[in-house]
């Protein structure tokens, strides 16, 4: 059995652009799984563009794991309508930080105080990665992964599949980096 020893935080922050379910509207919610951990947002009631704004904690290991949403709509008398489903990799968030621990910069000014050697006191804002939009993720525009505030944050937005339309936004903090594995 695999130690889970990394710990991410994430936000479900909002959807955009939900497709109709109901008559004229939808009751989304979305259900965040991350290897056999399963959390839940509110439901919004008629909404196309919730915002649920809200905060879960997972942990994983190494190799990083995929995070997956799926959207739904809250029905009554029936089963919940599919509204979506997305992936995200965490494997470049976890990579950015390998290499922010393997060249040891800590901050943009440390990386700054290299080349100009001063002293370093801030980190806030570096850009760590850029990932694109490409066949296979479901991302919806470019993601950066920054370092704020000492920590490893990727803001993003994923495109709903298998659905007409529909965009949710995320940002996934890296809280705890698990161990590297050992070089074979």
């Amino acid at each position: 059995m695999e130690e889970k020893t990394g710990q991410i935080n994430l936000i479900v922050a909002r959807g955009t652009s939900l497709v109709i379910r109901d008559f004229k509207t939808s009751d989304p919610y979305v259900i965040v799984k991350l290897g056999n951990q399963i959390a839940k947002t509110k439901v919004i009631r008629s909404c196309l563009n919730p915002v649920w704004n809200e905060e879960f904690s997972f942990s994983f290991s190494d190799p990083a794991e995929v995070l997956k949403l799926e959207v739904f709509d809250k029905d009554i008398f029936k089963a919940d309508d599919k509204m979506g489903h997305a992936e995200l990799s965490l494997q470049p968030l976890v990579a950015a930080a390998r290499l922010r621990q393997i060249l040891g910069v800590t901050t943009a000014a440390a990386a700054a105080a290299t080349i100009t050697k001063t002293t370093a006191t801030s980190i806030d804002g570096m850009p760590l990665r850029k990932i694109i939009p490409e066949d296979d993720n479901c991302l919806a525009a470019d993601s950066i992964i920054n370092c704020v505030n000492g920590e490893i944050v990727q803001n993003v937005w994923l495109r709903l599949k298998d659905v007409e339309s529909g965009d949710i936004e995320l940002t996934v903090k890296l809280i705890n980096l698990p161990p590297a594995l050992p070089s074979k």
